[in-house]
């Protein structure tokens, strides 16, 4: 005599690129710690945060971050002219790229990248905790960051960031 055990079979739901809509996202990065921040915008952008999330698909939203100049390292504080929030840990930090050129790597210290491009210090960031394919690639042209408080996109009616996803 054998036994059936019957079970409740959930059927997964996989979402089309077509059936996904994006939305938008302003976030104020003034005091927030470089990697935790990162970290909550990585999530958004593949689209973690929601229950129809997809592996394969870009399921992820678009966001503003504002005052990308104001973003700080965790670690002992350091005197600084212009920022306020300025550590020893961004003092030490490296930044590497390469320009394709035999003899081309470059390399940029934290304080380097902060006068000249603070934006690329979010989006680097964050481009380090994407995927490394094509997906993490168009994920990552959805992130837009700002030196300053203004942004271009008014017309997508953007939302304040959910602040349950906000680094605490």
């Amino acid at each position: 005599m054998s036994v059936h055990i019957l079970s409740n079979r959930g059927r997964t739901t996989l979402v089309r690129k077509e059936d996904v809509a994006p939305e938008w996202f302003v976030v104020d990065a003034d005091s927030q710690v470089v990697g935790r921040l990162a970290t909550s915008l990585a999530t958004v952008l593949m689209g973690k945060h929601k229950p129809n999330y997809t592996p394969h698909v870009d399921t992820g939203d678009f966001v503003i971050v504002l005052n990308a100049e104001k973003i700080r390292f965790s670690g002992k504080s350091l005197a600084h002219s212009v920022h306020s929030k300025f550590t020893v840990k961004f003092s030490k930090k490296i930044y590497e790229r390469y320009t394709g050129y035999p003899g081309g790597q470059r390399f940029v210290t934290g304080t380097q990248m902060l006068s000249s491009h603070p934006e690329r210090i979010i989006s680097e960031a964050v481009r380090r905790m994407l995927p490394k394919s094509k997906l993490g690639r168009n994920m990552l042209k959805k992130l837009k960051v700002y030196t300053g408080s203004e942004h271009p996109h008014q017309a997508q009616q953007p939302q304040k960031f959910p602040e349950h996803l906000l680094p605490s």
